[in-house]
C-alpha cells in the first residue's frame, strides 16, 4: 500500500477514535484512549520497518512511551472491583504513564545525537535552557504549587506528573529550536506539544473539576506519532543533518523576550490575585535563572555578531583574492586562506577544493548519483562523515571525522555542468559551527571565480586557434598530414609555391625526388617506430627546391591521429650555406685552397700516405720582389698578378693535388699519391716553367713573375708540422741562393738555421741584459804615427763562447731589428768614452770616435734626434763624432737617409764612407752626398794603381781618405808615397779598451809597430 494511503486510512481511524472519546461517556472513555494508543503502537512498529531508519533507537522508544501509556492508563482506569483486590495497581498504573515522559525525552535526546553540533549547540541550549526556566515558573505558580495546597491527588503524582510536563518541555524546546525540516519531526513536535497541552489541562481539572482534555492529548500524541512513522522523512530524522545556524531569528527573538517576561508576569497576576506571593523564594530563583540565561544569550550573540564580522573580513580578502586568480591552484591557495580565517585561530583543518574535470566517458554510477545529488543540493553546506567522502578527497581528510561538503553550483551557468567541483572543509565539530553560510558563500566565490577563468582560458584558446589557422595559413612552411599508409590527408597553402602544387590525397613520396623515396619511406617508418629525428632531414622536391623535413608523430592524439610532416624550401639557404663554406676553405681573391683547408688535406694526405706508403710532398712559393710591384705597379696590378701566379700554379699539378694560397705572396702546393720524391721535385719545376711565361694583366700589358721554391717531402718527416716547417727552411735557402729556383731541404739545413735561431735568441737576451763590450781602434797618422781618432769596434761578450767578433753576429743582428738598440748603445757608449778623453786629454791631442750606422737605424724616423741627445748626454761637441755607412747607401733610393745625415752632417758631425770601392757607387753619387772621409778597403792595398786613381778621386772631391787593413810596412809605405797620410790596421796597433785607448793618448809617444 502506498505511503500516501496508509497515512489517510491512519489519519481517519484516529479521527473517529478522537471523535468518539468526546462523544462517549466518560465511562467509555478509557477502551477509545487504549484502542488508539494500540493502533499508534502497531503503526510506528509498521512504520519503522516500511521506512528502515539507519537507527531505530528512537523509534523503539517512541513505541516504549506509547505502550507504557497505555498500559499505565489500562491500570490505572482499570474497574473498581480490580483495583479493590489489587489496592496498589492504580499507583503502578500512573508510575507506567509517568515513566513514558523519560521514555519521550530519551527518544528526542537520540535524534539530536543524530545531528552533528546538535549537542554542542550554545545557542540552541542556551534558548530551550530559558524556555524551560520560564515554563518551570508557570507550572510551579499555576500548577505545583495549588496542586500541592489542594490535595487532590498524592503528593508524589502532584509533583511527579508536572515535573515529568517540565523534562519533556525542555527536550522538546531543544529539539524544536535546533531547526526540524523534516515533516515526520513537525509532527512528532506537534504531537508532544498537544501532549502538553491535554496535560496541563489535566493539572487544571485536578483544580477546577475533569475534563477530558489529557485524553484527547493522548490521543494527538499516538496520531502524530503514527503519521511520523509512516511518512518517509522519517528516515532523515536519524542522518546528519546541516550544521545550525548561529544567528538569532523572530521566532527565537520573540520566544526570548516571552520568556523574559514571564517573571513579572506571574507576579503582577500573582499579587493581584492572591495578594501575596508565599514562595517568593522560588518564583525569584526561577526568575534569576530567566534572566541570567537571557544575558548569557544576548552576550553569545555579541560574540557572534563580531565572528560574523571577521568572516565577513575574511570573505571580502577571498573575494578579492579570488577575483585576481588567474588558475585553479591560486583559487585553491585563496579558498584554504579564506577557510583558515573563518575559523578560529590555531584550529587544526584541512581544506580540498575537488574541480570537475571534463570527461571523454560515462561517470561511474556511484559518481554520478553523487554527482546528481550536489547538483540539486545547489551550494548548500551538508556535514557528512568523513569516511564517506570520496576515498582520493578522504585521505586528505582523514584526521577529522566530520567534513563539511559544499558543492560549487551555477545554476545559471549557460553552457557545460553547473557542478564545478566541492569544496570540503574538515575540522573539529565544534569549530564547524555556524560555519555553513560563510562556507556557501565562499563556495559561490570560488565557483565564480573558476568559471571566470574557464571563460578567460576558452576565450584565449579560440583566440590562439585563431592566432595559428592564420599562421598555418600565411606560413611559407609545409605542413602536411600523413595516415598509416603514407597518403596526405591535408596539406597547407603554401604546399602549391612550395611542392608545385596540393599534395593532398597523393602518397607523400610522389612529391620527393625519385632518388630519395626509398630513404624517406624508411625515415616515416622510423617515425613510426618512436625513433623519430631530432634534427631537420633534407631531400629533393620534384622541382630544383631542397626540403628540409621534420616529423612529428601525433597518432595518438585524437584531433590529429596521424604523422604531422613539416616541409620547409631550404635552397637558398642551402646554396649560401655552401657558398660560405667555400669561403671559409677558399681564398676569396684567387678561388684556391686557403691555410685552413691546406692543414686539412695534408692531414689528410699524410694518413693515407701512411697506410699505403705513397710519398706526400709539400712546396712552399714565395715570389720574389712582389713588394716592388706593389709599390711601383699599385695593388691593382699586384692582384692581378696574384691570380695569374694563382692559375699558373692550379695548372702546374695534377688533379690529385692542392693549390693554396697560404697569404700575401705565399703560395703552397701539395703533391699526393706518388711514389717517388722526385715527382715532387718535378712539380717545383713545372710551375717555375709555368711561371716563366709572361702574365697578361687586365690593360693588356704583360708581367713575368718570379718566385723561389721551398720542397719537402715525407722520407724526410712524417707529421704536417714537421712538413711545413722543413719547406719553410727550403724556401728560405732558396731565396738566399737567387731567384727563381727551388731547393730541397736537407737535414744540414735545418742545423744551421737551428744554430741561427739559437744565436738570435741568444743576441736577443745580450740586448737586454748589455752584454757587449767596446774596443776601439786606432785611427793613425802615417807620418808621425800619432792617433788621431778611434773607431767603435763592438764585441759580443757570450757566457759560454767568451768574446765573439761582429762578423759572427752582425748579419743576425740586421735581419732581427736587434741592430738598432745595439746601435743606440754603441753610440751612448762611445761618446760616454770619448768624453772622458776629452775632460783629460789636451785640446791639441783630443780623438773623434767613429761609430758604424746601419740602415736600419734610420727605419723609426728618430735617429737624428737619438745623436743629438746622446751628444748631449754626453757633453762633447758633434765634431767628436763621425758616422760610418756602407758604400751602397750612396747609390738606390735611400734619400731619406741622406736627408737625415746631412742634418746631422750640419750640425759638425763627421760622415764616412766605410769600405769604398766594394761597391757601383759613380763619383756623382760622393759629390751629391755630404761626406767627410772615405776609408779605402783593405782588398785595394795591393793594387797600387787602384789605390792612386781612388786618392786622387777624394781628393778632387775634397774629402780625406783613410785606408784599411794595413798589416805590413810596405802597405804602409806606399800609401805614404801615394799621399794617403791616415790609416788602421794590426801593423798600427790593436783594438784597445777606453782605459788603453787614452794611456796611449796620454803617453804622447808613436805607436810601436807590429812585427
Amino acid at each position: 500500500m502506498p505511503a500516501r494511503w496508509a497515512a489517510a486510512l491512519f489519519g481517519g481511524w484516529m479521527a473517529v477514535l478522537a471523535v468518539l472519546f468526546v462523544l462517549v461517556p466518560a465511562g467509555a472513555q478509557t477502551p477509545v484512549r487504549l484502542l488508539a494508543g494500540i493502533t499508534a503502537a502497531v503503526v510506528v512498529t509498521l512504520g519503522v520497518r516500511r521506512n528502515r531508519p539507519a537507527h531505530r533507537f528512537p523509534w523503539v522508544m517512541l513505541t516504549t512511551a506509547i505502550t507504557l501509556s497505555v498500559a499505565g492508563t489500562a491500570m490505572y482506569r482499570a474497574p473498581g472491583s480490580v483495583h479493590a483486590s489489587l489496592p496498589g495497581l492504580a499507583d503502578i498504573g500512573s508510575l507506567l504513564v509517568l515513566a513514558g515522559y523519560p521514555a519521550l525525552a530519551v527518544m528526542l535526546v537520540a535524534f539530536l545525537r543524530r545531528r552533528p553540533g546538535d549537542p554542542r549547540d550554545r545557542a540552541a541550549v542556551l534558548d530551550s535552557l530559558t524556555v524551560t526556566a520560564a515554563v518551570a515558573l508557570l507550572t510551579w505558580s499555576f500548577l505545583i504549587g495549588p496542586n500541592v495546597q489542594a490535595a487532590t491527588a498524592p503528593a508524589w503524582q502532584r509533583i511527579a506528573f508536572p515535573l515529568g510536563d517540565l523534562v519533556l518541555v525542555g527536550m522538546l524546546a531543544r529539539f524544536l529550536v535546533s531547526g526540524v525540516t523534516a515533516r515526520a519531526g513537525r509532527l512528532l513536535g506537534a504531537g508532544l506539544v498537544l501532549l502538553l497541552l491535554g496535560d496541563i489541562g489535566y493539572e487544571m481539572s485536578l483544580l477546577d473539576g475533569p475534563t477530558t482534555v489529557l485524553g484527547l492529548g493522548r490521543i494527538a500524541l499516538y496520531a502524530a506519532a503514527g503519521l511520523a512513522a509512516l511518512h518517509p522523512s522519517m528516515a532523515e530524522l536519524d542522518r546528519p543533518a546541516g550544521l545550525p545556524v548561529a544567528q538569532l531569528g523572530r521566532g527565537r527573538l520573540a520566544l526570548l523576550g516571552v520568556a523574559s517576561m514571564v517573571a513579572p508576569v506571574v507576579l503582577v497576576v500573582r499579587m493581584g490575585r492572591d495578594g501575596e506571593v508565599p514562595d517568593l523564594t522560588v518564583v525569584a530563583t526561577l526568575s534569576a535563572l530567566t534572566f541570567l540565561l537571557v544575558l548569557v544569550r544576548m552576550a553569545d550573540i555579541m560574540a557572534g555578531h563580531r565572528q560574523a564580522l571577521a568572516r565577513e573580513r575574511a570573505l571580502r580578502g577571498a573575494s578579492a583574492a579570488l577575483v585576481s586568480a588567474a588558475d585553479t591552484d591560486q583559487v585553491a591557495d585563496a579558498v584554504r586562506t579564506a577557510v583558515a580565517h573563518l575559523l578560529p585561530p590555531d584550529t587544526g583543518h584541512a581544506v580540498v577544493l575537488a574541480v570537475t574535470i571534463a570527461q571523454h566517458g560515462p561517470l561511474a554510477p556511484e559518481a554520478a548519483q553523487q554527482a546528481a545529488i550536489d547538483r540539486s543540493a545547489g551550494t548548500a553546506a551538508r556535514m557528512i562523515p568523513t569516511r564517506d567522502v570520496d576515498w582520493a578527497v578522504s585521505v586528505r581528510l582523514a584526521n577529522f571525522p566530520m567534513t563539511l561538503r559544499c558543492p560549487l553550483v551555477l545554476a545559471d551557468r549557460p553552457t557545460g555542468d553547473p557542478l564545478l567541483g566541492v569544496l570540503h572543509v574538515a575540522a573539529p565539530t565544534p569549530a564547524l559551527s555556524g560555519l555553513s553560510r560563510s562556507i556557501e558563500v565562499l563556495a559561490t566565490q570560488a565557483a565564480l571565480a573558476l568559471e571566470r577563468i574557464g571563460l578567460s582560458q576558452e576565450v584565449i584558446r579560440r583566440n590562439s586557434e585563431t592566432y595559428f589557422r592564420t599562421l598555418v595559413q600565411k606560413t611559407s612552411d609545409v605542413i602536411l598530414i600523413v595516415d598509416e599508409e603514407d597518403l596526405v590527408r591535408y596539406a597547407s597553402p603554401s604546399a602549391t609555391a612550395v611542392l608545385g602544387g596540393d599534395p593532398t590525397g597523393l602518397l607523400l613520396p610522389a612529391v620527393i625526388h625519385p632518388a630519395e623515396r626509398s630513404r624517406l619511406t624508411e625515415v616515416l617508418a622510423s617515425l613510426r617506430t618512436g625513433e623519430g629525428f631530432k634534427e631537420g632531414l633534407d631531400f629533393h622536391g620534384l622541382a630544383d627546391v631542397v626540403l628540409e623535413m621534420h616529423g612529428q608523430d601525433l597518432r595518438s592524439d585524437p584531433t590529429v591521429a596521424a604523422l604531422v610532416i613539416t616541409l620547409r624550401d631550404v635552397t637558398e639557404r642551402r646554396r649560401l650555406e655552401a657558398e660560405l663554406t667555400h669561403r671559409v676553405f677558399h681564398d676569396a681573391m684567387t678561388g684556391l685552397a686557403n691555410r685552413v683547408l691546406f692543414h686539412d688535406r695534408l692531414g689528410h694526405a699524410l694518413a693515407r700516405g701512411a697506410r699505403d706508403g705513397s710519398v706526400v710532398g709539400v712546396l712552399f712559393i714565395d715570389l720574389d720582389d712582389f713588394k716592388k710591384v706593389n709599390d711601383t705597379l699599385g695593388h691593382a696590378v699586384g692582384d692581378q698578378l696574384l691570380i695569374g701566379v694563382a692559375n699558373r700554379i692550379a695548372g702546374a699539378l695534377r688533379a690529385d693535388d692542392t693549390a693554396a694560397r697560404l697569404g700575401g705572396d705565399e703560395f703552397a702546393a701539395l703533391v699526393e699519391n706518388v711514389q717517388d720524391p722526385g715527382a715532387v721535385e718535378e712539380t717545383a719545376q713545372r710551375i717555375l716553367a709555368a711561371m716563366a711565361e709572361p702574365i697578361v694583366l687586365d690593360d693588356g700589358s704583360e708581367l713575368t713573375a718570379v718566385a723561389s721554391i721551398g720542397i719537402t717531402t715525407t722520407p724526410e718527416a712524417d707529421t704536417a708540422d714537421e712538413l711545413l716547417r722543413q719547406a719553410d727552411l727550403a724556401l728560405y735557402v732558396a731565396k738566399g741562393a737567387g731567384k727563381n729556383q727551388w731547393r730541397r731541404y736537407q737535414a744540414h739545413l735545418h742545423n744551421a738555421m737551428v744554430a741561427r735561431l739559437e744565436l738570435r735568441s741568444a743576441l736577443d737576451h745580450a740586448v737586454h741584459e748589455g752584454h757587449f763590450l767596446l774596443a776601439y781602434h786606432p785611427v793613425v797618422d802615417l807620418t808621425t804615427d800619432q792617433a788621431v781618432g778611434f773607431e767603435a769596434l763592438v764585441r759580443w761578450h757570450h757566457p759560454t763562447r767568451g768574446i765573439i767578433a761582429p762578423a759572427e753576429f752582425l748579419e743576425v743582428a740586421e735581419e732581427s731589428g736587434l741592430v738598432v738598440p745595439m746601435g743606440r748603445w754603441v753610440l751612448d757608449q762611445a761618446l760616454h768614452t770619448v768624453a772622458q778623453w776629452w775632460r783629460t786629454l789636451p785640446r791639441s791631442r783630443r780623438p773623434y770616435v767613429s761609430v758604424n750606422v746601419s740602415a736600419r737605424q734610420f727605419r723609426d724616423g728618430a735617429f737624428v734626434e737619438q745623436v743629438k741627445q746622446a751628444l748631449a748626454y754626453a757633453g762633447v761637441p758633434p765634431q767628436a763624432l763621425m758616422l760610418e755607412l756602407s758604400e751602397h747607401l750612396l747609390a738606390g733610393e735611400h734619400d731619406a737617409i741622406w736627408e737625415d745625415l746631412a742634418v746631422l752632417h750640419d750640425l759638425g758631425v763627421g760622415i764616412a764612407i766605410d769600405d769604398f770601392g766594394t761597391g757601383h757607387s759613380a763619383p756623382g753619387d760622393l759629390r751629391r752626398r755630404p761626406l767627410d772621409v772615405v776609408k779605402i778597403d783593405r782588398t785595394f792595398l795591393d793594387d797600387k794603381t787602384l789605390v792612386t786613381g781612388l786618392v786622387t778621386l777624394a781628393r778632387s772631391l775634397g774629402l780625406t781618405v783613410i785606408a784599411e787593413g794595413i798589416e805590413d810596412t810596405a802597405h804602409r809605405d806606399t800609401l805614404i808615397e801615394l799621399g794617403c797620410l791616415l790609416g788602421q790596421g794590426y801593423l798600427l796597433s790593436n783594438p784597445l779598451d777606453g782605459t788603453e785607448a787614452l794611456s796611449l793618448m796620454t803617453g804622447g809617444s808613436p805607436l810601436p809597430l807590429v812585427a
